[in-house]
């Protein structure tokens, strides 16, 4: 396994890496719920929620504020905003379709793929491009809180229950 160092981010992106983290805590309750047979139903109601509650507000801003100082026929720019497309896409057809697994598992393998490509190529591209005092505006921007998002959700459907164990 190749050992991979922590990557230095610019302090004014840091927010979008804490958003990344909670999209990745995204895919890893969607694979838990399936793995503990929990009804696919539960947890497609649950990504539409974050959905509605972070991930459109993250995208949003990401194409807003980070990519508009790409020019719009970079490639990686390019990619990210398809991506934000396909996710977008797979989430109206989980919202739909509520009960199947296999759209809830190309979900959290493209949300999975898209974060690891922003962490690992994209952030970096951006922090290279985009003259630090432009990345100095969105110091004050703040990541939505997953903890605020799953206390106001109630059906911790990824939580393994006590009499399992």
């Amino acid at each position: 396994m190749k050992n991979q160092s922590p990557i230095k981010r610019h302090p004014a992106i840091v927010s979008f890496s804490k958003d990344h983290h909670f999209a990745l805590l995204l895919v890893w309750k969607i694979r838990q719920g399936i793995d503990n047979g929990v009804a696919t139903e539960r947890i497609s109601k649950y990504v539409s929620y974050f959905f509605e509650e972070d991930l459109k507000k993250h995208f949003r801003e990401e194409e807003a504020l980070l990519y508009g100082e790409l020019p719009v026929d970079d490639v990686l720019r390019k990619r990210a905003e398809t991506d934000h497309q396909k996710i977008s896409g797979l989430i109206k057809a989980v919202t739909e379709n509520k009960n199947d697994t296999v759209l809830l598992h190309q979900l959290a393998d493209a949300v999975e793929e898209n974060t690891r490509f922003e962490e690992r190529t994209l952030l970096n591209h951006l922090q290279q491009l985009i003259p630090s005092q432009k990345l100095e505006r969105l110091a004050d921007r703040v990541p939505v809180s997953s903890q605020a998002l799953d206390d106001n959700w109630k059906d911790v459907f990824w939580e393994i229950p006590n009499n399992t164990i």
